[in-house]
């Protein structure tokens, strides 16, 4: 058997929309307390992030010169051994031509010597920078992350203190959004999305919608007080409710949404 669906009244239409207004603007209210914190948390944690990877390049630079030292060290402790050699060979040799042959490569594995000396002090004084930055790096992570314990403290105290209340003014917000149909439940929250104090539905203040300075035509209140249709105002893209229905619903909402 097909679902019955029950169709509401403009009216009620309206009274529904505006009590979701209502606890979604305490939502609001409640997370604006925490201000930019959230924010300042997110961004501390992308910096230390990228530092730490930063470090990282730097550590394993570091380690590559290190070990480029450690083969240049062994170049040279190779060629030192076979210079060694060949002098103790020139003292046994028959002949002028073997002494000069000998002596040439005496004179290749000093150069070999001399050439991963150059090498080694060039790698030491990319290392000693390297070294000075990362240990800069260092510093700087461990002032952040300081930091970040701080903010994160700071941001938990002010969330604990209203995570219930919001928790249950989430419930609320849920309860109430199924009273409404898809499509302007849709409506609602991309007006709600578009707009910088998240208000979509709004009373009028003086003939003007509220926080607009533009005067609604006497015509155009009397239709919104009759409640008839949806009305939206062309200028400021919000949905118009009546002082009086604001004044009720506003009274009408205190105690369900006191917590």
């Amino acid at each position: 058997m097909a679902k019955k669906i029950v169709e509401i009244s403009v009216e009620e239409k309206l009274r529904a929309l505006y009590d979701l207004q209502i606890i979604d603007s305490r939502l609001d209210e409640i997370r604006n307390t925490r201000g930019e914190l959230p924010i300042e948390v997110e961004d501390l944690e992308s910096e230390i992030e990228g530092l730490e990877k930063r470090a990282e390049k730097f550590e394993n630079e570091i380690k590559d010169q290190n070990d480029e030292i450690n083969n240049k060290n062994e170049i040279i402790n190779h060629a030192t051994t076979l210079i060694d050699k060949y002098k103790t060979q020139q003292d046994t040799v028959r002949n002028n031509k073997e002494f000069e042959a000998l002596g040439k490569e005496i004179e290749f594995q000093e150069l070999e010597i001399q050439l991963a000396d150059k090498r080694i002090k060039e790698f030491g004084s990319k290392i000693d920078h390297k070294n000075e930055t990362f240990g800069d790096l260092k510093t700087k992570i461990v002032e952040l992350k300081n930091h970040l314990k701080f903010k994160k403290e700071e941001l938990e105290n002010l969330v604990s203190e209203t995570q219930k209340e919001e928790d249950y003014l989430i419930e609320r917000s849920q309860e109430f959004s199924k009273k409404i149909d898809e499509r302007l439940l849709g409506s609602y929250q991309r007006i709600r999305t578009n707009s910088p104090t998240g208000l979509a539905v709004v009373g009028l203040e003086r003939g003007a919608p509220k926080g607009s300075f533009f005067t609604i035509p006497p015509q155009k209140q009397m239709e919104i007080a009759q409640r008839k249709k949806i009305i939206i105002d062309e200028h400021s893209g919000k949905i118009l409710v009546d002082d009086d229905l604001v004044n009720e619903e506003n009274e009408r909402m205190v105690d369900i949404i006191k917590f």
